[in-house]
């Protein structure tokens, strides 16, 4: 399921959201693909070097959790991720007020990495904690879980098999949502020989920090959906 737009009005301008969108936008062009295998040797992050099962490659892991949120594999990587961000960072965004919107997502983004390290340490191969980890996912599915507090009977026009378009409640949309990320993290977890690739703790711890903490952040009601 892709989400198209929602029917919840927001007070401003997103800054944030926008300015989020940018620098990773920025970063892939500019940064990443004139040399994108040396880009994530440089500054994306690897588990394993969190407890020295692997020498150390390009910048140290606390500089990594952080430059990795603002790095992607692929163009669909980059955009599926911004498009996330900007349908339901905007209205996070406006009932957080913009410093501190930051902060929760990046929290959230520091949240994702840190279950998915745990996840990988304990559970996964020992290999598999080499595999470099990067993306906004995580930071934005802090965003959805937020969302899902503050909105849950807001809207989503969405396009399910790239055919049949859709209103669906938010509550519904993002809850599938996590348990499909839920679900998919278990199957990687009792089948590690089917290869996976795609961080989905990072997507559950994100998304859990974003429900639970989003209050504590929240400053103002969002404002109603329009019907």
């Amino acid at each position: 399921m892709l989400p198209l737009r929602d029917n919840a009005p927001t007070r401003h301008f997103p800054v944030v959201t926008a300015a989020l969108v940018a620098a990773n936008v920025a970063v892939w062009v500019l940064y990443q693909l004139p040399d994108l295998q040396g880009s994530v040797d440089e500054l994306a992050y690897h588990p394993c070097e969190v407890e020295g099962s692997c020498p150390v490659v390009g910048e140290n892991w606390p500089l990594t959790a952080l430059t990795s949120m603002f790095m992607h594999g692929s163009w669909a990587h980059l955009l599926g991720n911004m498009l996330f961000l900007w349908i339901f960072g905007n209205n996070v965004e406006d009932a957080l007020g913009r410093l501190r919107f930051l902060a929760f997502y990046l929290l959230g983004g520091f949240a994702a990495t840190a279950l998915q390290t745990f996840v990988t340490l304990t559970y996964a191969a020992e290999q598999d904690a080499t595999i470099p980890n990067l993306g906004a996912s995580g930071a934005v599915s802090a965003v959805l879980g937020g969302y899902l507090v503050l909105l849950p009977r807001a809207r989503v026009l969405t396009l399910v098999f790239f055919f049949i378009i859709r209103e669906i409640h938010a509550f519904w949309f993002l809850g599938i949502w996590f348990l499909f990320q839920l679900w998919s993290g278990g199957v990687e977890i009792a089948h590690p020989e089917s290869g996976g690739g795609v961080a989905f703790f990072a997507h559950v711890g994100g998304f859990v920090f974003g429900a639970a903490a989003v209050k504590a952040f929240q400053v103002r009601r969002p404002l109603r959906p329009s019907y």
